[in-house]
């Protein structure tokens, strides 16, 4: 299998049931111009809260994987400026993130910055809450799933973001589809 020529949904499977399937069959239309029914490839193997790894090219869904979703503690974030990352597909070659991620010295988890406007983590898309609104990147290195649903809903609010909006946040959230939007009110940045 290409990693460069192979992507991936992971989705949200609990009690039998995958959630917001129609946001990840656009997002695979969007990055392979097919239309897919994940609903057709997705079993869950129990009703337990499971992460389901669908893996497809540009013919179609490869595999579907199904594993125990265990939530990583994020409470320390390095911030990574990188001018030059792309990841605009959910491939399985991930090895820009990995770059990134291995910089983030004693950090749980990256922001990154790329030409002076926050982007992503490395497994996740950011809102800030300025006091008044949630706003996230207007630019993400990837366009999320629950990035997506919740502008759709006018939860969220796009705008240029900058390290000086990270600073003044009084809450940062992580989205994504296994932890939706994940309000993190205590955490620290190293700069």
């Amino acid at each position: 299998m290409n990693e460069e020529e192979t992507y991936f949904e992971t989705i949200k499977c609990d009690d039998g049931i995958a959630f917001n399937l129609e946001y990840h069959n656009r997002r695979i239309a969007r990055t392979i111009s097919l239309n897919i029914n994940l609903q057709e490839y997705i079993l869950p193997i129990n009703d337990n809260f499971l992460k389901c790894k669908v893996l497809y090219d540009e013919y179609g869904v490869v595999d579907v994987e199904y594993s125990e979703y265990e939530k990583r503690t994020i409470q320390s974030f390095k911030i990574i400026e990188d001018n030059s990352i792309e990841y605009a597909k959910k491939s399985l070659d991930r090895s820009v993130l990995e770059l990134a991620f291995n910089q983030r010295q004693t950090a749980d988890e990256i922001i990154i910055v790329k030409d002076g406007l926050l982007t992503d983590t490395s497994i996740s898309n950011i809102a800030l809450y300025d006091g008044s609104h949630w706003l996230t990147p207007k630019k993400p290195l990837l366009l999320g799933t629950t990035r997506e649903r919740l502008l759709e809903h006018k939860e969220l609010i796009e705008a240029n973001l900058t390290i000086a909006d990270l600073k003044s946040a009084k809450k940062i959230a992580l989205l994504n589809a296994m932890i939706g939007m994940d309000v993190l009110e205590n955490y620290s940045l190293l700069m």
